[in-house]
């Protein structure tokens, strides 16, 4: 049997972390196994589902390794209409189902309890199908529903308190716990990995599969994810969105490699593993039943150890969507002509080891490119207080008369300003800094001295001067 998984997310806004998860999941099992992938877009929603979304989903997935080509879709639920009819016109012909006129109103005022589910009311009122009449699932009065499920064991669920579901609204469409049974049928689905909150649905679920004769895939729900309060990840609530990490600056190898780790965990004491290491190890028995904490501190932390170990050559060149901008990346302060790679290449080992996303390269490379340094009135307030003024005439003076401008004069003239005053090395270079650079942290300042070069570094130390002086 080959085997066949399906990640089937909706069109309905950006791609969430937990989809990216649940898609590098099946993407593993279909490799480990030589087995299928199946992308199936569920766009029946036409009032939410928008065509920039259905591409955000393949460009999402294109970014963390499944590739447009390589797997088999994508499929667009709407075009099997037909077959959910069907489906559903079978189920009622056979007895499996019946068509109801209630309102949750009239359920309510029958049992007395908002909080019960359905009471059979129409079971047997014989009624077919018109308006205002959705149909309904016959669900068994006696035994249980066990699900064996490859990460929850066997949960198991009576059937008696599994209420009869709707599958079919009044104007004949499906809803979609029947969709997405019939989908997977005739896609030839055989395990069925998803997140932990599709479990309440799955005996329901089964129980399709049962009635239309076909046996049931693999289950496997992976912990839901939550966040440092221990609450599902919510769109309003939190940062989940794929594109808005890539956009920042997390590099795709250190996201997937995280997404890997909510729930499971390679052997030996690690987390940063090759690829390779993930795709040969991962088990879905492996998979703990806890809910999984999207740690936004250690995911910046696992994106910096990405980074630094990028060679040089791809550190540059994975800087450059933020050092020119595109369609998602804003461009960058200075005018697109300013920016020289030269002087970006001869800084970007530093910077390399101090960012954590690319997006903050910016911050640190600007003042190359920009003809002032950028404004920043908290640094300023900071950097120039009383004696600011003096260092300032002094560290011009004694760099205007190097003979070599390098990093390791440059430190040697202001370390003998500050001593002449009785400073430290960090009081000196305060002011200097922001005069040069604008900001109180950086790239280390020598350097920036030599990169940026004697005229334009004498020239800010005296704007600096001046405004001081004003």
């Amino acid at each position: 049997m080959t085997v066949r998984v399906r990640f089937a997310p909706s069109p309905t806004g950006m791609f969430h972390v937990g989809g990216a998860r649940s898609a590098l999941q099946n993407w593993i099992v279909a490799q480990q196994t030589q087995g299928v992938f199946v992308l199936r877009i569920e766009d029946t929603d036409a009032a939410r589902n928008r065509p920039e979304w259905t591409e955000g989903i393949l460009s999402a997935l294109d970014w963390i390794g499944i590739k447009r080509g390589t797997y088999e879709g994508p499929h667009y639920q709407s075009s099997y209409a037909a077959d959910h009819t069907a489906a559903a016109t079978r189920l009622y012909a056979e007895g499996r189902a019946y068509y109801c006129d209630c309102t949750r109103e009239d359920a309510v005022a029958r049992t007395g309890n908002k909080h019960t589910g359905y009471d059979g009311f129409c079971r047997d009122r014989g009624l077919g199908p018109g308006e205002g009449r959705a149909l309904r699932f016959r669900t068994p009065d006696e035994g249980e529903t066990v699900v064996v499920d490859l990460v929850r064991g066997e949960p198991t669920f009576e059937n008696r308190l599994i209420e009869d579901f709707v599958i079919a609204r009044s104007d004949g469409s499906a809803v979609f716990l029947l969709a997405n049974v019939v989908d997977d049928m005739s896609m030839g689905i055989t395990h069925v990995i998803r997140a932990e909150e599709h479990l309440p649905n799955t005996p329901k679920q089964q129980l399709l599969w049962e009635a239309l004769g076909v046996k049931p895939p693999v289950w496997a729900h992976v912990p839901v994810i939550v966040n440092e309060k221990r609450q599902k990840l919510s769109k309003r609530r939190d940062k989940v969105a794929l594109e808005a990490y890539r956009d920042e600056g997390y590099l795709a190898d250190a996201m997937r490699n995280y997404l890997m780790l909510l729930g499971w965990a390679p052997s030996g004491d690690r987390e940063i593993v090759p690829w390779s290491v993930v795709e040969s190890e991962f088990r879905l028995e492996d998979v703990n039943h806890s809910p999984a904490f999207f740690d936004v501190k250690k995911l910046r932390a696992f994106n910096g150890e990405y980074i630094r170990a990028l060679s040089e050559q791809d550190f540059v060149a994975a800087c450059a969507p933020w050092l020119h901008g595109t369609q998602t990346i804003p461009a960058p302060p200075w005018r697109p002509e300013a920016f020289d790679a030269a002087l970006f290449a001869a800084v970007a080992p530093l910077a390399q080891t101090r960012i954590a996303v690319l997006g903050e390269i910016v911050e640190y490379v600007d003042f190359l490119f920009l003809d002032e340094p950028p404004a920043d009135d908290a640094s300023w307030a900071k950097a120039m207080k009383e004696g600011a003024a003096d260092i300032l005439d002094a560290a011009a003076e004694e760099f205007g008369a190097l003979a070599t401008w390098t990093a390791e004069p440059l430190k040697a003239a202001l370390e003998r300003v500050g001593e002449q005053r009785g400073l430290k090395l960090g009081k000196t270079q305060a002011p200097i800094r922001v005069a040069v650079t604008g900001r109180t942290v950086g790239l280390p300042l020598f350097e920036s001295l030599e990169v940026l070069g004697r005229e334009r570094v004498l020239a800010r130390l005296a704007a600096a001067r001046a405004r001081l002086a004003g």
